[in-house]
């Protein structure tokens, strides 16, 4: 179903709610000192001949802030308030998933509390998350992350997506060749057929089941089968890191003496410095 088409007041309200509460609450405060100062500024009382023009802009321009004093700031807090909504609920979804024990708890959830929660479990490993305010469920890349100064683009499969095909996956990576992300996740709280699988392999793409992203999200890094021989391969083909254990994607080194050279490193970077040559 297409998105309804918002006024420019809704639009800064969404745009607003997708900050930090606390930037709403501080644009508010600034838009009402800076309105209210022109909306008591004096207007000029005597009109000099052949600039009757400039005392009706003044007067209009007055007007104008007066009003905009009250419905900026409001229209602000209006984001504020969604913003600090919106923590609450991924916050308290976040919690009610990491206590279950298991994944079975991602079924009951909507395809919008479902992104919230993948957005929510990256935020807490040190992404910066920007929802992309999709049109509908599913509806190409649903999540954008960035951290250590790359990118990462994010799609996730609500639950009735059992098991996600090969074409989720194309599509994800196509767009990330478009965007020059640095990887990609694909998550779903269902499973991957085996030609998703395959194809993800070597393409900095990790797909992330409904076990994994339950792992994520409870605070398990890694199942502990990954952990058998330090040279063992993530189901994207990339190798774990020996440093932290965490996934590696493909890098290439900016300067020094292997300015050039491709290598795996650390998905963790700048917090985390493994490598392994590839």
């Amino acid at each position: 179903m297409a998105r309804r088409k918002q006024s420019p007041v809704e639009d800064l309200i969404e745009i607003t709610g997708n900050l930090p509460w606390w930037v709403g609450v501080a644009l508010a405060l600034v838009a009402y000192v800076g309105l209210h100062s022109l909306a008591i500024r004096e207007v000029t009382a005597v009109v000099p001949p052949g600039r009757m023009g400039d005392f009706v802009n003044q007067t209009m321009f007055r007007t104008l802030a007066g009003v905009g004093q009250y419905l900026l700031p409001a229209v602000f807090l209006a984001g504020a308030g969604l913003s600090a909504y919106g923590r609450y609920t991924r916050r308290t979804l976040h919690q009610t998933v990491a206590a279950s024990p298991d994944h079975a708890a991602l079924n009951d959830m909507s395809w919008k509390k479902f992104e919230a929660l993948v957005g929510e479990a990256f935020r807490r490993k040190g992404y910066s998350v920007t929802a992309t305010g999709g049109d509908g469920p599913d509806g190409g890349v649903d999540l954008i992350l960035k951290k250590g100064g790359e990118l990462f683009l994010v799609q996730c499969k609500q639950w009735r997506a059992i098991r996600v095909g090969v074409s989720i996956v194309r599509e994800l990576y196509g767009v990330m060749a478009a965007r020059g992300a640095a990887g990609g996740f694909v998550v779903t709280s269902g499973v991957f057929t085996d030609e998703a699988l395959a194809f993800a392999k070597g393409k900095n793409i990790e797909l992330m089941d409904g076990k994994a992203l339950h792992a994520l999200i409870s605070g398990v890094t890694a199942p502990p089968r990954f952990f058998r021989d330090p040279l063992s391969i993530t189901t994207n083909g990339a190798p774990f890191c020996p440093e932290c254990q965490s996934r590696m994607v493909k890098r290439k080194a900016k300067r020094g003496s292997r300015a050039g050279q491709v290598f795996w490193g650390c998905i963790r970077y700048p917090d985390c410095r493994g490598s392994r040559p590839l």
